[in-house]
């Protein structure tokens, strides 16, 4: 008994010796080589270097300690692995932590705004790898933090989702598979259109989203906070909106982790008595997990079968399809909305709240405001509480079509639907009244019966006399002034595999886009124009003949339309590269467009421009001009899209008025925003912020930088007036780019983007400076316009009705 105490004492004691002796930290003077590690105080986590599966290739990663599996966490160089033993990593005395590899090449570095003066590199206990300074006092100091950029996997305390101060965008992406931590298609994070979700997407589209954040929950969930293993929370406020969780037992481990399996988002607890990773819950969930099921209008309840039916006072678009249980194409209203005389709303109980891209939020407004505010505008289709916590404070609206509505009885919340007078006095009614109608003699509703399908059949014949009328129109348009096809539905069907969801490319403000190819084997995209979209006929018939009249390498050709009863549909040429934001503002497409690529299409689309201003047969101004909207061939040649917003002029007019002011808040200029006065020079301020992004591969909208407020012109504007404008380069194209180039562009851009339009140049002036070497003028201050917060308030004029809030025209090809 006294040598087994002994023995586990001294077995005690050489362990004990091993973890107090373990690093947990490097200098400067002291790297950290393949084959050694840092372990965490506590002994939870380690980094060091390790081979994944079968590969023969070598990461830095941080991995769970005292587990018999190796279950990473975290990796480092997970796009430019080692192929050999010979990994090295160092933190500078600046604080920049280095790894390098074979021939001490950097295959990967931290980027941080801040030096450190004693930097340390550390691995916590909660498995977060920071950068500090060593001689202070706060622990919790970070120059940086691995938590601030992870990879597939999220552990206690991690925040996924973005830091507004400084546009850092936290998410998860997925292994290629399990032999490659390189980046697959999954990913998850918070999208920030309208009311802030989190959103599961496969590739660009999307796969699953979690519904509203009410204050206590997310209406998708179907737990919320009753489980015994971990707390979550969601921040939204105007510095961060973040998902996060905690764990309720400390000694407990529990990760959520991305696979690419078919259970593709999944929380794992560790087992102690299996030492084992024991599955808690996954997503999808249910079969209604999956994105828009349902189609446009409809509810998935997976305790019905079929699972997918209409919402109240909604039928089938397609009773044939949807019997058939083919439900893409959605549901209709019953009886048709009529605004001006007055909608009403039934009350849809406890479903996760539908997409929120075309959806909007006041923290302030009560549910009654909610509701007046709703129908106000004609394109409100729905509201709710924003904050069931908060006593019913909050408002959120949706305009057009409701997308990926669920039944969930153990979470969700009311949703307030908006249907015609009639159907909500009748849906509204108490119980006992409903009981007298299912009460009516059997003969008086065969007789209903009757009447409906003589009504039906009229209206049918109505709707064929009114199909055949509008071909007329079309094919008479066609024959006066327009070089132009008129596709029959059934020949557009058929390209697109009956507007199969892979065939999707992406959902414009005006309605989704579909990829297809003709008989003759010519591949078109399809923009299917949504009936609750802003555009009705007139804008559709703006773009048409805009387009068809427009013939220019730079901008994109329209070769015809589709009219069918209430379906409208344009006929595109088919850019394989999609838009250019798809390449600008992602980090790893981003290098695709080095600098010459970047000046060719910048040259392009001032081509583009000044056709439409000066040499077209109509001096048309475009109002709606963004990176979304320009797109790119097969040799990125940049074709200027989206003609819905755009208007015409005639003669020597040069400037006009509206009130209905549409586009996209961040590239209006201020005139045009604030008082409605738009002219050529409305597109060539808005060809500045382009050439802006384009230049620093940030988005004016949405753009934060730590401790300064203001957009991107603004951070243009002080970088220029400092004498550092180059500062405002992405990296990359700092380092590849032609420096003298650039910083021309930088000047042309300021110059695009001056507060009055007179002293803003034409485009024709543009190219020749974006040509030439001669001196530039000196640029006045821009027009900075603060465009009001998405928590704060409606649209830059005050008017909720003529908001581009749903009038906002997004690109052919975005898919986001």
């Amino acid at each position: 008994m006294d040598m087994d105490i002994l023995s586990f004492s001294a077995c005690f004691l050489i362990i004990f010796s091993k973890a107090s002796n373990a690093l947990d930290k490097i200098s400067p003077t002291e790297p950290l080589i393949d084959g050694k590690t840092l372990v965490s105080s506590d002994g939870s986590f380690i980094l060091g270097f390790f081979t994944p599966g079968s590969s023969k290739n070598r990461y830095l990663g941080i991995w769970y300690n005292n587990i018999p599996m190796q279950t990473v966490v975290w990796v480092a160089n997970r796009i430019n692995p080692i192929n050999d033993t010979t990994g090295l990593l160092r933190i500078e005395t600046t604080g920049r932590v280095v790894l390098l590899g074979q021939n001490q090449t950097t295959v990967w570095s931290t980027n941080s705004t801040k030096a450190a003066q004693n930097p340390i590199l550390q691995l916590l206990d909660s498995g977060n790898l920071v950068v500090r300074n060593g001689n202070d006092g706060n622990l919790e100091n970070y120059f940086w933090q691995s938590f601030d950029h992870p990879t597939d996997t999220m552990l206690p305390g991690m925040k996924i989702g973005w830091d507004l101060r400084t546009g850092l965008n936290r998410r998860l992406v997925a292994w290629k598979n399990s032999d490659d931590p390189s980046l697959g298609d999954l990913t998850y994070g918070v999208e920030l259109q309208g009311n802030p979700e989190m959103v599961l997407r496969k590739g660009s589209e999307k796969y699953h989203r979690s519904g509203l954040w009410n204050g206590d929950g997310f209406s998708g969930a179907t737990n919320h906070r009753s489980n015994p293993v971990y707390d979550y929370n969601f921040v939204w406020n105007e510095e961060e909106v973040y998902y996060t969780y905690y764990l309720k037992n400390k000694l407990v481990k529990s990760r959520l982790v991305l696979n690419q399996t078919e259970k593709l988002r999944q929380r794992y607890t560790w087992n102690l008595e299996t030492q084992t990773w024991d599955w808690y819950s996954n997503l999808p969930s249910d079969y209604c997990d999956r994105y828009g099921l349902c189609g446009a209008n409809g509810n998935c309840d997976n305790s019905t079968l079929p699972a997918c039916r209409c919402l109240k006072a909604f039928r089938p678009k397609s009773l044939e399809r949807w019997n058939s249980l083919d439900w893409s194409e959605g549901c209709i209203h019953n009886k048709p909305l009529n605004c001006q005389s007055g909608d009403g709303f039934i009350r849809i109980e406890r479903v996760k709240t539908p997409d929120a891209s075309h959806s909007w939020v006041s923290k302030s407004m009560n549910l009654e405001e909610c509701k007046a505010r709703c129908l106000q505008n004609c394109s409100c289709m729905a509201y709710t509480n924003a904050d069931i916590r908060g006593g019913g404070s909050g408002c959120a609206m949706w305009f057009g079509d409701l997308i990926d509505i669920k039944q969930c009885p153990s979470a969700g919340q009311d949703l307030y639907i908006r249907v015609s007078a009639s159907e909500a006095e009748l849906n509204n009614k108490p119980k006992a009244k409903l009981a007298v109608i299912i009460a009516t003699p059997i003969s008086l509703f065969l007789g209903i019966l009757v009447v409906i399908y003589y009504i039906r059949r009229r209206r049918k014949l109505e709707d064929e006399a009114e199909e055949r009328d509008e071909m007329d129109q079309m094919n008479q348009g066609q024959s006066e002034d327009m070089d132009l096809a008129v596709f029959q539905l059934g020949t557009i069907a058929r390209a697109t595999d009956n507007f199969c969801l892979d065939n999707k490319l992406g959902e414009g403000g005006f309605g989704p886009v579909y990829k297809g190819t003709l008989a003759n084997g010519q591949e078109i995209a399809v923009k299917r124009l949504s009936k609750s979209s802003g555009q009705g006929l007139n804008e559709f018939k703006t773009e048409v003949k805009l387009i068809a009249k427009l013939q220019h390498r730079n901008l994109v050709r329209l070769l015809g339309c589709c009219i069918h009863g209430e379906e409208k549909m344009l006929v595109y040429e088919y850019m394989p590269n999609r838009s250019l934001d798809s390449f600008i503002f992602d980090q790893r497409r981003c290098k695709v467009l080095d600098w010459p690529k970047r000046f060719q299409i910048i040259c392009g689309i001032a081509r583009g421009l000044l056709y439409l201003h000066q040499d077209s047969r109509l001096r048309i101004i475009h109002r709606d001009l963004k990176a979304s909207n320009v797109l790119l061939d097969s040799e990125m040649n940049p074709k200027i899209s989206d003609f819905g917003t755009a208007r015409t002029f005639g003669g020597d007019q040069t400037e006009a008025n509206t009130n209905r002011v549409v586009g996209t808040y961040g590239y209006m200029a201020p005139e045009y925003a604030i008082d409605g006065l738009f002219s050529v020079k409305s597109d060539v301020f808005s060809f500045g912020i382009l050439l802006l992004e384009m230049i620093s591969g940030r988005k004016n909208r949405g753009f934060y930088h730590q401790k300064q407020s203001g957009n991107l012109i603004e951070r243009a504007w002080r970088l220029w007036k400092e004498g550092r404008p180059l500062d405002l380069a992405d990296d990359f194209l700092a380092e590849t780019g032609n420096l003298s180039q650039v910083l021309r562009c930088m000047h042309i851009s300021l110059l695009c983007v001056q507060q009055h339009p007179e002293e803003r140049p034409s485009m024709s002036s543009v190219l020749l400076m974006l040509g030439s070497e001669n001196e530039l003028p000196l640029p006045e201050q821009p027009g900075f316009w603060h465009h009001k917060s998405p928590f704060e308030a409606d649209s830059a004029s005050g008017n909720y009705g003529s908001s581009s809030i749903n009038e906002i025209s997004l690109s052919l090809f975005q898919a986001r």
